[in-house]
């Protein structure tokens, strides 16, 4: 009776996700639901004992991955990313259930705890995902580090391309000009301020970062770079940074300031920025109502993280005082990138098992996936916002991107240009909004 009666909840909960192609999901009692027209994709998963499928249906956002980690979720036909896909691409049309809406109250509630960021517990969260193994990350990121997102002008391009283009797109849109200071908040491997240095021609480029591994990995590969008397790295909390900057930039740290403290880092933003400055911030943004953290990226990839939307850091920008200047909203972009991660992670596989064991695996293939699943099908997007102390210190209309780029680009193919290092560091910090599985938060 009790099993009949999960069937029927299953059958109302995933014949209105699944409208295209064919999802197979095997019970611990031997029977077999199908939902779908039975096009592509195809996939099937089988739950090994009626807790795993109950802890699913109770809480899908925290305990699908967990169960795929199990391996008490196991997928028999596809790959996890085939499931999250069939299952997410049509979820945003569904009706969220009574029970969903109301642990979504209470996460909600307790976001600002989980974002309680001050500074032993940035530099807690920050070791948690970023000083990893550098081995790791060497797996599937280009050969600088870059652990953001690409910028693909075509949509065809290699890694390399997409993250060399990235870093061009925002060096042009910062306006750097030779002898200009630069403070990278951020820095990760420091792939970027290598970039501004060597190719855009910055008089001098500070990076911080509050990870070990990437702190020693930049300074590691200044070294060695032509520019390295204009390179400096700091282990530094951007709250604990003083002086005057010409331009600041910061790629995919602001997801893991939080909420309570976008007023601290706009007002420290504007403190450090000189009066004719220029400030570019690219991070996750959500493109819908304020959320909360995915409760399994919080748990296991990015604990204290948050992708925030518009109505949530735009109304500290006005309050510290700075002007927007520019916003660019880069659709599908991450979804590309994380396409090309996972595939290259995939196809080394054995080795990060090796780092580390299988469980760890199915945990970054479940991240991996369910994070290009967000930026494919759900209200996640990257925001480029460019602000400034005042209005006039960027020209009016959006041509010079263009042009500064064409430059930039000459600069990495003159005569004896060195190719440039790309690795801010970042993460995909996502999750997507309410739907029956969690996706990349």
């Amino acid at each position: 009776m009790i099993d009949r009666l999960t069937e029927n909840l299953l059958q109302r909960s995933f014949t209105p996700l699944v409208r295209e192609g064919r999802l197979e999901i095997g019970l611990p009692w031997g029977r077999t639901l199908c939902f779908g027209d039975g096009g592509l994709p195809q996939a099937r998963l089988r739950f090994t004992d009626r807790r795993a499928l109950w802890a699913v249906m109770r809480d899908p956002d925290l305990n699908f991955g967990e169960m795929f980690m199990q391996q008490r979720l196991c997928v028999e036909q596809g790959s996890i990313y085939d499931v999250l896909e069939l299952l997410l691409r049509g979820a945003r049309d569904v009706p969220v259930s009574a029970s969903v809406r109301l642990l979504d109250s209470w996460r909600m509630r307790l976001k600002p705890l989980l974002q309680h960021n001050l500074r032993g517990r940035s530099r807690a969260n920050v070791a948690h995902h970023y000083d990893l193994d550098d081995r790791l990350y060497a797996l599937f990121l280009d050969a600088e580090r870059q652990y953001s997102c690409a910028y693909f002008e075509q949509g065809d391009e290699s890694l390399e391309q997409a993250q060399r283009a990235k870093m061009r797109h925002i060096a042009a849109k910062l306006l750097v000009d030779p002898g200009h200071s630069v403070l990278d908040i951020g820095c990760g491997w420091g792939g970027l301020s290598r970039y501004l240095a060597e190719v855009a021609q910055a008089g001098h480029v500070t990076g911080i970062t509050l990870s070990q591994e990437q702190f020693a990995g930049a300074r590691g590969r200044a070294g060695a770079s032509p520019a390295a008397d204009r390179l400096e790295y700091r282990l530094q909390d951007y709250r604990d940074t003083r002086g005057r900057f010409d331009r600041i930039v910061s790629v995919g740290m602001f997801e893991h300031v939080g909420t309570r403290f976008h007023d601290a880092f706009f007002r420290q933003c504007k403190e450090l920025l000189a009066d004719d400055g220029v400030m570019l911030l690219h991070f996750i943004g959500n493109s819908d109502v304020p959320d909360f953290n995915n409760p399994w990226i919080e748990r296991y990839i990015f604990p204290g993280g948050h992708i925030p939307s518009m109505s949530e850091f735009t109304p500290a920008i006005e309050r510290a005082g700075l002007v927007v200047t520019d916003i660019e909203v880069l659709r599908l972009h991450y979804a590309r990138t994380l396409r090309l991660w996972r595939e290259r992670f995939l196809a080394r596989r054995d080795e990060a098992a090796r780092l580390y064991d299988e469980r760890f695996c199915r945990m970054w293939e479940f991240y991996l996936s369910m994070s290009e699943t967000a930026f494919r099908y759900q209200d996640i997007a990257i925001f480029q916002v460019q602000l400034a102390r005042r209005q006039e210190a960027v020209p009016l209309t959006r041509s010079y991107v263009e042009q500064r780029s064409q430059a930039l680009r000459a600069r990495e193919a003159g005569p004896g240009a060195q190719q440039p290092g790309a690795g801010p560091g970042a993460t995909p910090a996502l999750r997507p909004r309410r739907t029956t599985v969690p996706a990349a938060g």
